[in-house]
């Protein structure tokens, strides 16, 4: 009996489909969502899948707002860049406070290779009707936005964290 064997090409999942924008502001994130949605015409809401990322210490989690426009097939996804692990540390230290517990925050970022963006706008299934630069159009007329561009997907070290 001869049976087939189907090997999974790797590269397949290399196929990147998505539309990935970096914003740059100071805005909260529901701030942030709130005004995208007036300014495109789309209704991002609090995903409660966030985005766990681990590292050795400890678990943090990103925040995602995200919108299925189910006619045209198109999703998206306003994720945070950066958050912290904040962890409880002893001082043994002999001086006056050498009973405290100290906390001690270590910065995570969902794609480390971009830590100056605060977040991510992740658009799968663009079609022509919307694109990138119309999007980039409509986000820059956001006043606390301070810098948006577009992320060369291909040059995204840690591109596995975009995988939600």
């Amino acid at each position: 009996m001869n049976m087939a064997i189907h090997k999974l090409d790797l590269g397949e999942f290399d196929e990147i489909d998505y539309y990935l924008i970096a914003i740059h502001t100071s805005l909260e994130d529901y701030r942030l969502a709130f005004f995208i949605n007036q300014k495109l015409p789309i209704n991002l809401s609090k995903s409660k899948n966030e985005i766990q990322i681990n590292i050795k210490e400890g678990e943090t989690k990103f925040s995602r707002y995200y919108y299925h426009n189910i006619e045209k097939a198109i999703s998206w996804n306003l994720i945070q860049n950066k958050g912290e692990v904040v962890q409880q540390k002893k001082d043994n230290g002999q001086n006056l406070f050498s009973n405290l517990t100290l906390e001690v925050a270590t910065k995570v970022y969902l794609l480390p290779e971009f830590k100056k963006v605060d977040y991510f706008l992740k658009i799968e299934n663009l079609d022509e009707t919307m694109n990138g630069t119309k999007i980039q159009t409509a986000l820059n007329a956001i006043d606390n936005i301070s810098a948006i561009y577009t992320v060369e997907t291909n040059k995204i070290k840690s591109k596995n964290n975009l995988i939600f």
